[in-house]
């Protein structure tokens, strides 16, 4: 394999951009729920979103002494809004558990709700500069491309883990500026679509540039169509119910212009199942 770590730690100094996360004493609980925010959604969404949630939750501790409802309706519009209840599930774990502090431990992480593999490791390496292998979508693109030689990488895979140990330095802070390196280069420079092979530092040993760029199939999966889908129905009956009243509305008065009745119905009942709402006394509601 070649080495990509040197090129990257080079790069990477000069081009980062300025997010609230990697500025310095930024803090472990920032960093967590920057996490969960980036969660297949932009960064140009989620920095305002974050701000304003640290600024209201600056600890675990604060978000768990409010109710899971505020939780849901400062989440606003940032999609997949049952990251803020495992948001909040979490901050309360960690009140309970660890003294409000937000673990280093990755097994003690994994054990927090709503916590998987990548964002485990993402707070042990970016909050407390621990050496683990940090893959998300930009990192394997990277990784298809510049060691596999392939335009675009397959399904997750634990080899893609397996692959990113191999180009980590010893040195745990080199090694964290390679994972942020290989995160950020495949963010802004080795995009999925239009990858400026020109400006990028692995040029000179992509495998993928040096065999001419072939178009090797993408397996990445799909995502449905959101306009007129259930998924759009779902944040339209919870934005009605964050606007709506702390005690909540009549389920006949939610959505009352909706074209498809059993479409909203269905998006309610599954809210419901998802402990997103909740009726109580006739009326339906955010989760208290």
């Amino acid at each position: 394999m070649p080495d990509l770590a040197a090129p990257l730690i080079a790069w990477y100094p000069r081009i980062a951009r300025d997010l609230p996360w990697r500025r310095p004493g930024f803090g472990a609980w920032g960093v967590l729920v920057s996490e969960f925010m980036l969660q297949q959604t932009p960064v140009t969404r989620v920095v305002p979103h974050l701000e304003a949630w640290l600024d209201r939750w600056p600890t675990p501790a604060a978000l768990a002494a409010d109710a899971p409802a505020e939780a849901v309706r400062q989440w606003a519009n940032l999609g997949y809004p049952r990251r803020a209840l495992w948001l909040h599930r979490a901050a309360t774990e960690i009140r309970d558990r660890h003294d409000g502090v937000v673990p280093r431990d990755v097994e003690a992480l994994l054990a927090l709700t709503g916590i998987g593999d990548y964002t485990a490791r993402a707070v042990a390496v970016f909050a407390y500069g621990d050496r683990h292998p940090v893959v998300d979508t930009n990192t394997r693109r990277v990784l298809a491309r510049a060691v596999d030689g392939r335009s675009q990488p397959g399904p997750p895979n634990t080899r893609d883990l397996a692959a990113m140990t191999l180009l980590l330095p010893e040195d745990d802070t080199d090694a964290a500026i390679v994972n942020a390196a290989a995160m950020e280069l495949g963010a802004t420079v080795c995009t999925a679509r239009s990858p400026r092979c020109q400006a990028c530092p692995l040029a000179d040993r992509c495998a993928w540039r040096a065999a001419g760029h072939p178009d090797t199939g993408d397996e990445r999966r799909r995502q449905a169509r959101y306009e007129g889908s259930d998924r759009q129905a779902r944040g339209a009956v919870l934005k009605a119910l964050r606007d709506a009243p702390d005690h909540g509305i009549r389920h006949d008065d939610v959505l009352t212009d909706w074209p498809d009745t059993l479409q909203r119905d269905r998006a309610i009942d599954s809210l419901i199942v998802d402990g997103l709402a909740e009726v109580s006394e006739g009326l339906l509601r955010l989760p208290s």
